[in-house]
């Protein structure tokens, strides 16, 4: 593998670092009457506009402004915004509200194109969902595997069309600082686990002992997935796999600084979870938040000496 950092400049925007932290819990954020997690259902509006014949770039778009927008609304979305009333320019109002209070680090100009996303809702005719799009939902990730060693799990674990998404979205936002096409990484990352489809998540581990075994298995069970999208689609997802293997052209280097991102902070988020303490609760994050009767619940917890 080739490597593009020289040591001549920064390998990767830190600038990003908290939008991208935070960005990852849309992977655990859930609401009532929706199946499965934001990033998973995003990972399924994505494929079914494909599969639609929407412009992959306006998906591109679309897909990571909705994200970005969700990162902060949740699941305060156009559909359930709609559904309350709102009109189209209100919806447009609280969609990009989310988007500008976690924007402050991105490309101009790819905030203005999710902006507009926002507002135009450009992509609403879905098509048929491939069958590999469930599989991955249902297909946990491996957890921390090396060779030799017993894997470390890590509850709840992520499912691939989770990670596919996240590597997708981290794609869209790092292109500028690559000056890589956002479509193509967009497209390598929501296909790159496409194997996965059909064969279960074993890890680094798990492939090393495949050994010869490896390439051929990959191989087949990606084309299985590809094999499920129809022709135009399919040539345009396999040319955007291109960029894969290496970080020899800028799509490759989106790429794979999203997947490296995504791996080691889907890790992070169980660490911080484990070193949560009450006064970050309390008194950075305000659980009991002002209001009328936070005097009173002050004084409750107090006599009830909780925590």
């Amino acid at each position: 593998m080739t490597s593009s950092d020289t040591g001549g400049g920064m390998a990767a925007p830190f600038a990003l670092r908290e939008l991208f932290v935070e960005l990852n819990d849309l992977k655990r954020v859930h609401s009532a009457g929706r199946i499965g997690s934001i990033a998973e259902r995003l990972f399924a509006q994505g494929w079914s506009a494909l599969t639609g014949g929407a412009d992959p770039e306006t998906v591109a778009i679309d897909i990571t402004a909705k994200a970005l927008a969700a990162s902060r609304l949740c699941d305060l979305d156009a559909a359930f915004l709609a559904s309350t009333g709102l009109g189209e320019a209100e919806i447009g109002d609280v969609l990009t509200s989310g988007l500008d209070a976690v924007t402050a680090t991105v490309d101009p100009d790819l905030k203005r194109r999710m902006a507009v996303a926002l507002r135009t809702n450009g992509v609403v005719h879905g098509g048929p969902l491939p069958g590999f799009v469930a599989a991955l939902s249902h297909q946990p990730r491996a957890g921390v595997t090396c060779p030799g060693k017993p894997r470390i799990l890590l509850e709840p674990p992520e499912n691939h069309a989770e990670h596919c998404l996240m590597v997708a979205v981290y794609g869209v936002v790092l292109s500028p600082f690559y000056r890589a096409d956002p479509t193509l990484v967009f497209l390598a990352a929501m296909s790159h686990h496409f194997h996965n489809a059909a064969m279960p998540d074993a890890g680094f581990t798990g492939e090393m002992l495949l050994g010869d075994h490896l390439a051929p298995i990959m191989a087949r069970t990606t084309q299985w997935a590809l094999d499920e999208l129809d022709a135009p689609l399919r040539e345009t997802v396999e040319r955007a796999r291109a960029v894969l293997p290496d970080d020899a052209t800028a799509e490759g280097r989106a790429f794979h600084a999203a997947d490296c991102i995504d791996r080691v902070l889907q890790i992070s988020q169980h660490l911080k979870a484990a070193s949560l303490t009450m006064t970050t609760v309390l008194d950075d994050m305000e659980l009991v938040h002002a209001g009328p009767v936070k005097g009173f619940h002050d004084r409750v917890l107090r006599d009830m000496r909780i925590p």
